[in-house]
């Protein structure tokens, strides 16, 4: 289980433009569930976050990265765990 932030593989990339990655720069509290977060509010949120990540240019780079990495917490690139976890499974 690997979780590394966000950070480790975007903040090198001059893709992000003047103010990095939205994620890094805007509602970062949209990227990650809190423990005591209910499934109705968690989907709301998951789906405030996808929305940052439709406009992002570095979405697939991220995506790949969370794929590659294993990454099981939080949306990344565009897609949250339980897609993540469906995707590496269909390989």
């Amino acid at each position: 289980m690997n979780v590394l932030p966000r950070t480790h593989a975007l903040s090198p990339s001059p893709q992000g433009g003047p103010g990095g990655p939205p994620c890094l720069t805007t509602a970062r509290d949209v990227f990650a569930r809190s423990a005591d977060e209910h499934a109705a509010a968690a989907r709301q949120r998951e789906e405030a976050a996808r929305e940052v990540c439709r406009a992002c240019p570095v979405r697939l780079p991220c995506r790949r990265h969370a794929l590659a990495e294993r990454i099981v917490h939080g949306v990344r690139g565009g897609l949250t765990p339980d897609e993540r976890r469906s995707l590496l499974a269909d390989t």
